[in-house]
């Protein structure tokens, strides 16, 4: 029988319990507890990648619950099991609508979590020098062997109000008086591990513990999260062959496309190997609906990403191939000076392709087609100023022929975007890329200024329910475009398919910079 996998829940005691699924991760945790020098830790993943999870198993460790662990990696070492004070925070669910719901609520979670690690609280003091005082109590209680403190999504009160910078700034000076507590007391920490999204350098913990390990980027724990290949294979594979055959594919190309859609994640210059998404693999295998979809989107975007889309222009980035990137681009200690790839980067949406040790700069992309369609969908929904859901249903009319509804959205979009002063004339790229956005949202794959015998067609766009080809015209008529796809033989090729192949013409105004005529012909 196949044990069950779990969706709604990262508390390992319940996994265990339940008899789900649990991928063993605890060779990494202990080689992190048992290493000296290293009791001081970090580590950053984007959203749903088994943050919480570990932070569970690891205050299981710490309380000494042996009994979870059975049949896994460290129960089969020499670790003595001893029981230690836990101070454990999760910052995600803190209210942050205003700075004043902020502070009630950031002071509950810190009196909440300090009484269950069994501290007495003061409610004479700030919350953060009760963490100070239960630091030095509880590791006092603990015979001066020192407390444990737990701490995930850091950052996720300030990613929450990026889009009030002011409010973000205040955030974080909150959260540094808090972090600030254990520079002194490293001596009565056993150990530490803070988990988020980014690395807001600019917070206390970072300036004030200087001997913090961030294991982001190492080697050792590249595979920390997320789950290989060879994982997938040990701990899911009942579920991967029933999957297979309710698809109707043979296993292999069932993996080849699972690996495709969801295992892209590299997390270290010199490990090439590449993890899945865990959020992914579960809601995929759990539902095992014929076909593959978008699943991480669907558990909710960061809202440090969305938050920061609606002040900034991302849109000059392309994804599909950012080169030369050095580590300081990865930095967001500035608030108010965000730069693109770094959030795209922390939140999921890049990962690292290759690394050139020689230049050491990195060349980052997207990671799978899961999170190709899902910032497609968010970056074409920037451009027209319009919600992602908006994006995705303009997707939608193309694929399903509504076109006088399809190119009056595109006017809209169009219509939106915005371009730089120094551009004195915009090239049909310009307009193509914004198009191909919303194409790659809708799982098409696409060539711009495809080859052909006779020429370059702008766009050409396969998807299982039709081809496209796009001619797209600045200050000509929609008929020139489809002369121009006639005479060059673009369609030619997609003589004998048996999909729909349409010709579609854009024209836009060079002064206006819009969409004012277009046209559609079955080939």
């Amino acid at each position: 029988m196949m044990k069950p996998i779990a969706t709604d829940t990262a508390d390992f005691s319940s996994l265990r319990k339940d008899g789900c699924v649990y991928v063993d991760k605890t060779m990494y945790m202990h080689r992190l507890i048992s290493t000296k020098g290293s009791k001081l830790v970090f580590a950053s993943r984007p959203r749903r990648f088994g943050k919480s999870l570990t932070i569970s198993v690891l205050k299981a460790i710490f309380q000494g619950r042996r009994e979870l662990f059975d049949g896994l990696y460290i129960d089969k070492t020499s670790w003595a099991w001893e029981k230690y004070p836990v101070i454990h925070f999760e910052f995600n669910d803190v209210d942050t609508a205003s700075l004043e719901r902020f502070d009630e609520s950031f002071a509950f979670h810190v009196q909440d979590r300090l009484e269950k690690s069994g501290y007495i609280y003061n409610n004479s003091i700030s919350p953060s020098a009760n963490f100070g005082m239960a630091i030095e109590s509880l590791s006092a209680a603990n015979g001066g062997n020192g407390v444990v403190i737990l701490i995930d999504e850091y950052d996720a009160p300030i990613g929450h109000t990026l889009d009030n910078i002011e409010v973000a700034e205040a955030v974080r000076a909150r959260l540094s008086a808090l972090y600030s507590q254990m520079k002194n007391r490293t001596g009565d920490i056993r150990f530490m591990l803070m988990t988020g999204v980014s690395k807001f350098t600019k917070l206390s913990v970072f300036s004030a513990l200087n001997n913090i390990v961030d294991i982001s980027q190492d080697d050792d724990y590249a595979t920390m999260f997320g789950y290989t290949e060879e994982e997938l294979s040990q701990f899911f594979e009942e579920h991967l062959r029933d999957h297979a055959a309710k698809m109707g594919k043979s296993y292999e190309d069932y993996r080849g496309q699972l690996k495709k859609w969801y295992n892209g994640f590299r997390f270290a210059k010199n490990i090439p190997t590449t993890v899945y998404n865990p959020i992914s693999v579960a809601y995929t295998l759990f539902r095992k609906e014929p076909y593959f979809s978008a699943t991480w989107a669907t558990t909710g975007r960061p809202s440090m990403l969305m938050n920061y889309l609606k002040r900034e222009d991302v849109l000059k980035v392309d994804p599909e191939a950012i080169r030369g990137v050095s580590d300081d681009e990865f930095d967001v200690a500035e608030l108010r000076n965000l730069k693109p790839i770094a959030m795209l980067f922390q939140s999921g949406y890049l990962t690292v392709k290759d690394y050139d040790p020689i230049t050491q700069s990195y060349t980052l992309g997207v990671p799978d087609e899961e999170v190709r369609r899902d910032l497609c969908t968010l970056m074409a929904g920037v451009a027209a100023k319009e919600t992602v859901a908006w994006a995705s249903s303009l997707g939608k009319k193309l694929l399903t022929g509504c076109w006088d509804d399809f190119f009056e959205g595109l006017k809209s979009l169009y219509a939106a975007m915005a371009y730089g002063p120094t551009e004195k004339r915009i090239h049909e790229n310009s307009y193509g890329r914004c198009l191909s956005f919303l194409l790659a949202s809708q799982g098409f794959e696409f060539t711009m200024e495809a080859v052909s015998a006779n020429g370059r067609a702008d766009i050409i766009a396969r998807h299982p329910a039709m081809v496209c080809i796009f001619e797209l015209k600045v200050d000509e008529p929609v008929d020139s475009a489809f002369k121009q796809i006639r005479e060059k033989g673009y369609a030619e090729p997609y003589r004998a398919e048996t999909r729909p192949v349409w010709l579609i013409a854009l024209s836009f105004d060079s002064k206006t910079r819009e969409l004012v005529d277009f046209g559609v012909e079955r080939f």
